[in-house]
């Protein structure tokens, strides 16, 4: 299983070939044996296989063919809605429409995603995560009939491999490694620790095609742009609000 992980490669393109039913079972229960917060498993899969919802989804992850071509999309959620329902149905008054609790769910279903890519890999499965979830959870709701109490945090790809690419480059295990106490960065350090992914060609065209003087810029003026960062935050905790967990009296 340690093997796997160093051997982990972020799946664009798919065979158009089905995932047994049994099998996609099997992932999604491995899934369900990560940790959660008090065991309370406040989350919630959507498994799209519908070719036409995944058009319809397409367009909340700008497009990437992907979402169309897997034969798997799997819409992590948190989810308070099913435990809030079961908490009244138990004459216990739930207190869970706070970000406290939004935060605890995110979490929860995080770390069954995660779990979930593990074993698919382990079963020979390709997969690539989506980050453009949280960007665009409003019409995510609309499109797979989230109730209240229920916002998509990530989305991942399934399938069978159609490509082989690299490995995607690490910063060194030193930059990301703190003993006991955190210990902030030197000038000198920073330095070193991204040198080696400045370097990298693919990383140098990024630079050379977008008209920039360093990495960096391409992060913070192309990438992830502060203008964007604002909007996609404004709509998330607008999401969070009318999803119910924005009370804070």
């Amino acid at each position: 299983m340690l093997d796997l992980l160093f051997k982990h490669r972020t799946i664009r393109k798919y065979q158009q070939r089905p995932i047994p039913e049994e099998l996609l079972l099997k992932i999604l229960e491995a899934g369900t044996r990560a940790s959660t917060t008090g065991n309370m498993q406040v989350y919630s899969v959507v498994v799209t296989t519908d070719g036409s919802i995944k058009k319809r989804l397409a367009p909340c992850h700008f497009n990437q063919p992907m979402v169309v071509e897997a034969p798997v999309v799997l819409t992590f959620c948190a989810d308070f809605n099913r435990f809030n329902k079961w908490c009244m149905l138990r004459r216990a008054e739930p207190g869970y429409d706070n970000f406290l609790s939004f935060f605890t769910a995110a979490i929860d279903a995080l770390l069954v995603a995660q779990n979930v890519c593990i074993a698919a890999e382990s079963m020979d499965l390709g997969i690539c995560y989506l980050g453009t979830t949280t960007y665009t959870a409003g019409e995510i709701i609309d499109i797979l009939d989230l109730p209240r109490g229920v916002v998509p945090v990530t989305t991942v790809t399934l399938g069978y491999p159609g490509e082989e690419p690299g490995l995607t480059d690490r910063l060194p295990l030193d930059a990301v490694i703190h003993r006991d106490i955190y210990r902030d960065y030197s000038e000198k350090e920073i330095n070193e620790f991204y040198r080696d992914k400045e370097l990298i060609n693919t990383n140098r065209e990024f630079v050379k095609e977008n008209n920039k003087e360093t990495l960096a810029q391409v992060y913070t003026d192309i990438r992830y742009n502060k203008e964007d960062n604002l909007l996609f935050s404004r709509a998330l905790l607008d999401v969070l609000e009318r999803q119910g967990f924005m009370n804070h009296q």
